[in-house]
């Protein structure tokens, strides 16, 4: 039997040409096939499949009998797919609420600075954005009614003192009974009276906020400082606010400074009525940060009572804030933990597919995917609850699943849903 010219070029280009092809000698090919495919289609299907491209996913000559739902994939196609797989296992199923968070300092954290004494600002040594720590010195004011309190101490030490050593005296000679009782007792209210000045005294400069330490240096202090008041830092934090100036007179409620310890923070929350039976203190909570991070947290406070406006109650929640990436002020997302069910088998909504108008999940095998009915329980946002047919640690497919279903599909056309 004579062989057709073409297909006789064809099988002679095959045999002697090199693994390099010119751009004429792919014409030449693509002719050659067009009239083998005209004279012998029964020629022409392999020699397609041969020059066709292959598909770096599924490769449907390779796979099995569909009557088992096996699809069959070679180690590249499984790579260049980038099916990812993760085994079966416990864990625990939250029912959350996702509510709008207006994001606050803590009401525990901020030190309002206050003058306490009328006078002038005398100096200020921290400026805004400035970390204080807890009882350091940031400000000096000058102020009559402190060196008046100052005075009235020391005066009023300088009189215990004397009267100490008149009491001692006396006590002495009424001891040799070289003096009489009358005598003594006098010297004794002089000591008691001197010791309630000397103490009104001292609680007058502590209301004024001197320390202990202070108050024992005053018989030291040279009298040009006693008109200077020291001012110290409440808590330790950032200074957020400089309220005063050199030379500003101020008053006995008049702010120098505000600071504020951002390190934790508080975050209102707006819980919907029928969300509220189920909110209650001590519940986890997360808030979503502006840079998509999830800083987690728990509720402090609920309150008894609704807005009338919105029909919502106020919820208060605590969350860690070691970066400061929550700044006051911020309105943002947070989520409420409701319920949490432990589960002994749990997998991904993404693994879960629906083949037949069943849920589905595709095990990995040596040789590819197998896909199983499942049986599913309990849900939330992320995970489901595998209730029969799947055993925890097995591997399953958790991405790329539509594709596996799409390809059982045109295997097993009865599968379609």
């Amino acid at each position: 039997m004579n062989m057709p010219r073409p297909l006789e070029a064809f099988i002679h280009w095959r045999r002697s040409a090199e693994p390099r092809v010119g751009k004429r000698a792919l014409i030449s090919v693509g002719v050659a096939s067009a009239l083998v495919g005209s004279w012998f289609p029964q020629i022409s299907e392999p020699l397609r499949y041969l020059l066709a491209p292959k598909s770096p996913v599924i490769d449907a000559q390779k796979a099995s009998d569909p009557v088992d739902g096996l699809i069959k994939l070679t180690a590249e196609q499984f790579a260049a797919a980038e099916f990812a797989v993760q085994p079966v296992h416990g864990g625990v199923l939250t029912r959350r609420i996702n509510v709008p968070a207006l994001v606050s300092a803590d009401t525990d954290r901020v030190g309002h600075v206050a003058a306490k004494v009328v006078g002038t600002v005398a100096e200020l040594r921290k400026n805004i954005g400035d970390w204080v720590e807890s009882g350091e010195t940031i400000a000096y004011l000058e102020s009559r009614e402190v060196a008046d309190a100052k005075s009235d101490f020391l005066a009023s030490l300088v009189s215990y003192n004397l009267q100490q050593q008149l009491f001692q005296r006396e006590k002495g000679l009424f001891d040799k009974k070289i003096t009489a009782e009358q005598a003594f007792l006098r010297a004794q209210t002089a000591l008691s009276e001197a010791q309630l000045r000397l103490d009104l005294a001292r609680q007058k400069l502590a209301a004024l906020d001197l320390s202990e330490a202070e108050i024992s240096a005053l018989p030291k202090q040279p009298t040009s400082q006693l008109r200077r008041k020291e001012i110290r830092a409440p808590i330790s934090g950032r200074v957020t606010e400089r309220r005063a100036s050199l030379g500003q007179p101020v008053g006995g409620e008049g702010e120098l400074y505000v600071i504020a310890d951002l390190s934790v923070v508080w975050a209102d929350l707006s819980v919907a009525l029928t969300d509220l039976p189920s909110v209650r203190q001590e519940q986890a909570a997360q808030l979503v940060a502006s840079d998509g991070r999830r800083l987690d947290g728990s509720i402090i406070f609920v309150s008894p009572l609704l807005s009338q406006g919105t029909q919502s109650a106020r919820v208060v929640a605590r969350f860690q804030n070691p970066d400061l990436a929550l700044r006051p002020g911020g309105l943002l997302t947070a989520r409420i933990d409701l319920e949490r069910l432990q589960v002994g088998a749990m997998i991904p909504r993404t693994a879960v597919q629906l083949v037949n108008r069943e849920p589905s999940v595709f095990v990995r095998v040596s040789e590819g995917f197998v896909r199983r009915k499942i049986e599913t329980g309990a849900s939330d946002e992320e995970s489901v609850e595998v209730v029969a047919d799947l055993a925890p640690g097995e591997l399953i497919a958790t991405a790329n699943t539509f594709a596996l279903k799409a390809e059982l599909g045109r295997l097993m056309p009865d599968l379609a849903e």
